[in-house]
């Protein structure tokens, strides 16, 4: 069944390499097909002039969908295309001989400025690659399967073309059982992406060497309290589950984590004393509470930060989050969290105006495989 489905991947895939070729294509011929038009108005009107300057249009727009050499290309034909009508319609000189001189100093102006198109994509595609780079090493790639848990991750970035945030996550393995983290730096922008890097830092070094969880939390407390400002702070809920087999929880000022039980029953894991936000316990006095839960075969949990439950709709409704895992909860996280994210998308209109991250894993059972077709791949 895996080699099935890889194999069907691999096939959508190569059809979406080729389907998204087409339209570069179409983009690229687009400026030919400009030309061809005005010079079919041209026969078509039978005047002696007027449509010719509208040949400039050609090379004009090749500069944003061609090369220089293109763009020559598209020059080349208008001119060809401009004297060729102006000697049919036997206009004096004068007249096309300054079509053709526009024509020209359009077409130079339009190669130099696809030329610095080029080179600024260049550029852009550079720095996308560093960002990717920097992506991976800040918010590393989780596992299909960690341990006793499916998992499954959905990361999207406010800021157009940003693949970093501000939210942050991080499940990683340690000698005292599987922990992990989801967080929301107060913030957006390179400050936030920042302070999501101490966080996960921190975590990963004090997750493998404390062996405590609130040990985990003091260590990022600390780190947090002489590295930020005094109106900075992170919400997070850190959890583990240890070698004993139950679920434990902090919750520092973070949005509750869904419980999800085998039958399919959704609720929230309020925290049984408030706790501040980590890099602010000096202000409040106040510590963080460890919580354990029974985590049962076929039980989930689900961390996510406030770009989801706070996204609206078009009235302003915020996303009912529980009701929308209650509609496509099911066995396999990744397609329970693929359903919620296009739910959420819809309901905002297509864009998030936060940072959102969502983080699912469900406790398998020990015989049972990584991957097994389950009741979500009946519309497969």
């Amino acid at each position: 069944m895996r080699r099935f489905r890889n194999r069907v991947t691999g096939v959508r895939q190569s059809v979406h390499r080729r389907t998204a070729g087409q339209p570069a294509a179409a983009r690229h011929l687009l400026p030919v097909l400009v030309v061809a038009v005005v010079a079919l108005l041209d026969v078509a009107s039978g005047a002696a002039m007027p449509w010719l300057p509208l040949l400039a249009a050609g090379p004009a727009l090749a500069a944003s969908t061609n090369g220089p050499r293109g763009v020559a290309c598209v020059g080349a034909l208008a001119v060809a295309m401009g004297v060729t009508l102006a000697i049919g319609h036997a206009a004096p000189v004068r007249e096309p001989a300054g079509v053709v001189t526009a024509l020209l100093a359009v077409t130079v102006a339009s190669g130099l400025a696809s030329a610095l198109r080029v080179r600024r994509e260049r550029v852009l595609a550079a720095v996308r690659s560093v960002a990717e780079a920097a992506q991976h090493a800040l918010l590393q790639p989780v596992a299909d399967t960690v341990g006793p848990f499916q998992v499954a991750v959905r990361y999207s970035a406010a800021a157009a073309e940003a693949r970093i945030g501000g939210d942050l996550y991080a499940l990683l393995p340690t000698p005292h059982g599987i922990r992990l983290i989801v967080g929301d730096v107060r913030g957006k922008g390179l400050p936030a992406v920042s302070t999501a890097a101490l966080v996960l830092g921190v975590f990963r070094e004090a997750a493998h060497d404390e062996p405590d969880l609130l040990g985990v939390v003091a260590r990022i407390e600390r780190s947090l309290a002489r590295n930020l400002g005094a109106d900075d702070f992170v919400t997070a809920v850190v959890a583990g589950y240890p070698p004993s087999g139950h679920l434990e929880i902090v919750n520092c000022g973070h949005a509750p984590p869904l419980l999800i039980s085998a039958s399919g029953e959704v609720a929230a894991v309020e925290p049984s004393r408030p706790a501040p936000p980590l890099g602010l316990r000096a202000l409040s006095g106040q510590a963080p509470r460890l919580q354990r839960l029974a985590f049962a075969v076929g039980d989930q949990l689900l961390l996510y930060t406030d770009g989801v439950t706070e996204a609206r709709d078009h009235t302003r409704a915020f996303y009912p989050l529980g009701e929308g895992v209650a509609r496509h909860v099911c066995d396999e996280p990744a397609h329970t969290l693929t359903a919620l994210h296009d739910e959420l998308l819809e309901h905002v209109g297509g864009r998030l105006h936060d940072d959102a991250a969502l983080l699912l894993l469900r406790k398998r059972t020990a015989d049972e495989p990584a991957y097994a077709p389950s009741m979500c791949e009946a519309a497969f």
